[in-house]
């Protein structure tokens, strides 16, 4: 299946001389959810509103379902929902008729039926005739999303969604983030919440510098990437790993009563099997023991250092 986005050598340079973005290339697959993570200044805003069609690129090239974002924006354009980071709106007008207006900027007939579901769905509906400026700062957020969608795009483009929105509120907006995956919209969103592209995402995307640092499926990333823990408790204190131990590499505590063995994801059975053995035949005895697996965060971190 073809890639519903394309993006080919594209690179921005910004009059300053500053390059925002240096020869990314990337494929956003049909239905997806694909988080594209990165610090603050990596180039991920600049590469969306590229995308989007709101910033000019200096090299490369960019297509929305076969159409050039530059030489077909309004085909390429109306495919696409953007949720930007910035609350961008009219503070004096209603929920109703800011989304109501948005969908008619795309030239689409008027459609309540189709309004009411946006609305009800990101639990707007009972504000739908408030005036922006009285709602609060999570409120607005999802007004952002209803505009967005108001149009019925094939993509939605999530720039740091859930900031400044309390934790339920938060759990509401992903719910709908599947729902539309579920109806065939592919969805791309930054976040600073790490944890919950390693619970929505399909492919994890890192950039850092203004370069992809590398694309990957969210499992193989953690399978390739991720580190285990076993962490033993011991019933008495050491002060030094046994030399028989040390090719596991042990870490011992400050306080002498645990040991540490790390090994990657792929699995290491025989070397868990046979540090057992081998503890025993020094004479090492443990009450506990437990298993710690990276985070998506933790690999993240290790990546963009």
């Amino acid at each position: 299946m073809s890639p519903i986005i394309s993006v080919a050598n594209l690179s921005k340079t910004y009059a300053s001389g500053f390059k925002a973005l240096k020869g990314i290339n990337l494929e956003i697959q049909r239905g997806e959810i694909f988080a594209l993570l990165g610090p603050n200044g990596a180039g991920k805003t600049t590469l969306i509103s590229i995308i989007c069609g709101i910033a000019n690129p200096s090299e490369g090239t960019v297509s929305i379902e076969g159409h050039d974002i530059i030489g077909s924006y309004r085909a390429a354009r109306s495919l696409i929902g953007l949720v930007p980071q910035e609350l961008h709106t009219d503070a004096f007008e209603t929920v109703w008729a800011t989304v109501s207006f948005s969908r008619g900027l795309f030239g689409k007939p008027k459609n309540p039926a189709h309004i009411e579901k946006v609305l009800k769905d990101l639990s707007l509906w009972d504000k739908k005739d408030n005036k922006i400026v009285t709602l609060s700062g999570g409120m607005k957020r999802r007004v952002m999303i209803a505009k967005a969608l108001s149009h019925e795009p094939q993509i939605l483009f999530l720039d740091e969604p859930t900031a400044g929105v309390d934790v339920e509120l938060r759990k509401g907006m992903w719910e709908v983030v599947r729902a539309l995956q579920a109806s065939g919209v592919t969805i791309i969103l930054t976040t600073h919440y790490i944890e919950e592209a390693e619970q929505m995402a399909d492919r994890i995307g890192v950039i850092n510098k203004g370069e992809i640092v590398l694309v990957e499926e969210k499992a193989n990333l953690m399978h390739k990437l991720g580190k285990k823990q076993l962490k033993l408790h011991l019933q008495g204190k050491i002060d030094c790993v046994p030399a028989p131990l040390a090719a596991y590499n042990l870490e011992l505590s400050g306080d002498g009563t645990e040991l540490t063995y790390n090994y990657d994801t792929k699995g290491d059975r025989t070397g868990i099997t046979s540090l057992l053995s081998d503890l025993r035949g020094a004479g090492i005895r443990f009450y506990d023991l437990d298993t710690n697996q990276s985070s998506l965060e933790d690999i993240f971190v290790s990546l963009v250092r």
